[in-house]
């Protein structure tokens, strides 16, 4: 649920009411307006700069009451560095710098132009907006005391006026940048989201409202999932008394011969491991298992949300691992759609098996040009990578390169990680043709050895371990949620960049 951020664009111009942001360099320079705004508070910018040591580095801010006298209430001082090493990942994250200082603000103006004097472009404008609107993002919607404190109405508007050179063309810039706010948003409150409230149904639903942006949304229950012969999802739903649901999504924004490209998630929705039941230490975290899922549908609200010129599928399965009576057991033998047969030697790898009928169902069915799927699905992906990176693993240098640009160009950064015959044989059973599990060593890799079996016809294919980065990630200049929303701005510039053949 996101906390009010008003976003709107105006000529560059000194402002008169409110509070006011002003940009400098690493040597303390402002911009003409900027600058002629400072004078008129006298030497308070170089005394509070001197005696707080604020030098002007990027992202650092500074900030004072504006002197008697001013109309403003509040001046704040907005960090560019060094000019010629900033990257358009640097203005996002002094958006998310810039709303983080503003605090309780009601009324903000942010004058954005250069020392140089050269104002900044509508694209570097968007991703200043697009900073704020993440870094504004807050999920409260079960905190009674603090909107009992603001009112029946919940927390107050934030009003962001981004002063620029060409208002108009920033606006246009803008347009695309909320699409894909609004998408990180939406998955932002899924993941964040407590699996009481949100089961596989409650989440089915949430998607079919994006059928009112154009998407093509089809659910799929456990009738149809029976008669499509999706046992390998169906064998991790049983336990739970809450039934399962696939949900496809398309959008249709490229010509009509253009080849879909494919974004598969997992959406657990709670994961306690089943009969290999987790540790009771911070299982609760395990509402976000579905954060892959999560991704993929605020992808497609993003897609569909700019008008993406794209042919798009997103699928998702969802489903609660539950131990009870009827719980699917270690040592069973499932048949997956795709006719291979599964041991599940422990229950609580199930993510791999919902992911394996969804990849089976989206070949057969959409004939995709390239696969991309997403899923919380090990932990030892966070004792290689951390929470910086997800771990890539793919069948294609090129899919694999073009996420590798997306990653470094948004800041959702992927690494990399081998795929092998040696590995592959770990996940060799003696009584199927293949068990779920390879043993504690390389656990991430034998995962991504299970998925890639199920990938047909040298399909181009990656696999992107994101549990160390869609829930409990470190804090940034852009996100203070327990939920990142991590993958949507990934994914739509793989969209924009290999898809549409746009820059980012």
């Amino acid at each position: 649920m996101a906390e009010p951020a008003e976003i709107k664009f105006a000529k560059l111009a000194e402002p008169t009411s409110g509070s006011a942001v002003l940009l400098t360099d690493q040597g303390l320079k402002l911009g003409p307006v900027s600058a002629a705004l400072a004078e008129k508070a006298g030497g308070a910018f170089a005394r509070a700069a001197a005696a707080s040591k604020f030098d002007g580095k990027a992202m650092k801010t500074l900030q004072l009451l504006a002197p008697s006298g001013m109309e403003l209430d509040r001046l704040t001082f907005g960090g560019l560095g060094d000019l010629r090493k900033l990257t358009p990942q640097d203005w996002l994250k002094l958006g998310g710098a810039i709303a983080g200082a503003a605090g309780g603000e009601s009324k903000t103006t942010v004058l954005l132009e250069k020392p140089s004097g050269r104002g900044v472009t509508a694209e570097e404008a968007a991703s200043v907006a697009l900073g704020i609107a993440l870094r504004s993002y807050s999920f409260d919607r079960y905190k009674t005391k603090k909107k009992k404190d603001n009112g029946d109405d919940g927390p107050k508007p934030r009003r962001y006026t981004l002063a620029v050179p060409d208002p108009r063309a920033a606006l246009r810039a803008w347009s695309t940048a909320s699409a894909v706010a609004e998408g990180v948003a939406f998955a932002r409150d899924l993941v964040n989201e407590p699996a009481n409230v949100l089961g596989p149904i409650e989440f089915a639903d949430r998607l079919k409202e994006l059928s009112g942006l154009g998407v093509e949304v089809t659910v799929l229950g456990e009738p149809e999932l029976r008669k499509l012969k999706m046992n390998a999802l169906l064998g991790v739903s049983q336990g739970s008394a809450r039934p399962p649901r696939v949900v496809v999504m398309h959008w249709k924004g490229g010509r009509a011969k253009d080849e879909p490209v494919a974004f598969v998630g997992k959406g657990v929705v709670f994961d306690t491991g089943g009969i290999s039941i987790k540790p009771a230490a911070g299982m609760e975290d395990m509402k976000g298992d579905m954060g892959g899922a999560a991704a993929v549908s605020g992808l497609m609200r993003a897609l569909a949300g700019r008008k993406a010129k794209v042919n798009a599928i997103g699928i998702v399965g969802l489903v609660e691992n539950m131990p009870d009576g009827k719980a699917q057991r270690p040592g069973d033998i499932v048949t997956s759609m795709s006719g291979q047969t599964i041991e599940v030697v422990n229950t609580d790898a199930e993510g791999r098996l919902v992911l394996a009928d969804l990849l089976t169902y989206v070949q057969q069915n959409d004939k995709p040009s390239a696969i991309v799927n997403l899923a919380t699905l090990t932990g030892a992906i966070i004792i290689a990578l951390g929470n910086h990176n997800a771990g890539m693993f793919s069948n294609n240098d090129a899919l694999s390169g073009a996420l590798t640009k997306a990653g470094l160009a948004t800041g959702e950064k992927v690494w990399r990680m081998p795929l092998g015959p040696e590995y592959d044989k770990l996940i060799d059973s003696k009584f199927a043709d293949m068990k779920n599990v390879g043993g504690r060593n390389a656990g991430s890799i034998t995962a991504a050895q299970f998925l890639q079996r199920f990938i047909e016809n040298d399909t181009p294919w990656a696999h992107l371990d994101v549990a160390g980065t869609a829930m409990g990630s470190p804090n940034s200049e852009t996100n203070r949620s327990w939920g990142s929303g991590w993958g949507v701005r990934l994914l739509d510039q793989l969209v924009r960049a290999r898809y549409e053949g746009k820059k980012g």
